[in-house]
């Protein structure tokens, strides 16, 4: 399987998951303001969407959508125990933690990294701030559900990664930085952070 990517981008996430299940998937860096991969092509053929990730599958099939890929992939390898059973209640608190990380998390910092104007990155890190500030709330173990990793921290991990550059105080956070330095201290998301070069 290959993995379309950008470094430190949201395609992280299913690196890191890759990397904690043990699968080998083949890297090919995209560069998201061109759409050209490292080897020179048009990443839209690819990808019509035009963002990172995309996982073109072994019989040429591509996958897209973070949430989607983490998925399948810890489907691929079950005996690592990234998601939880699929039809019991942790199964669909894992998929909420992805939606909300998602739609709320992700789709917020946008503005800050696409060039908004000063108005519009102010009411970002304002609308980010009162996401994290929900995850902090409610964390009450080491990962998002529970004492064991799970998919959704992958996700979580790659957005919290992205509050420095954009501005946005983490101060206020302690759990979530004990979260980020827990996770970055194992050796899955070690590995994907020095593949990417962001180690």
């Amino acid at each position: 399987m290959k993995l379309y990517y950008a470094p430190g981008a949201c395609s992280l996430s299913p690196h890191i998951v890759a990397c904690e299940a043990g699968i080998d998937l083949e890297l090919c860096r995209v560069n998201l303001k061109t759409k050209e991969t490292e080897t020179g092509g048009d990443y839209t053929e690819i990808n019509p969407k035009g963002y990172v990730p995309a996982l073109q599958l072994e019989g040429g099939e591509v996958l897209t959508e973070g949430p989607a890929i983490v998925q399948f992939l810890a489907e691929q390898m079950p005996t690592a125990k990234l998601a939880p059973e699929y039809g019991t209640l942790a199964h669909y608190r894992v998929l909420e933690w992805l939606n909300f990380i998602s739609t709320e998390i992700h789709k917020s910092f946008v503005p800050l990294f696409w060039d908004g104007s000063g108005d519009e990155k102010e009411k970002a890190r304002k609308q980010v701030s009162r996401c994290f500030q929900f995850v902090e709330d409610r964390m009450a173990s080491d990962y998002l559900t529970g004492d064991d990793f799970c998919i959704a921290d992958a996700y979580l991990f790659t957005v919290y990664s992205w509050c420095d550059n954009a501005g946005v105080d983490t101060g206020g956070w302690p759990k979530l930085k004990a979260f980020a330095e827990r996770m970055a201290a194992r050796p899955g998301v070690q590995k994907a952070m020095q593949d990417e070069g962001l180690i």
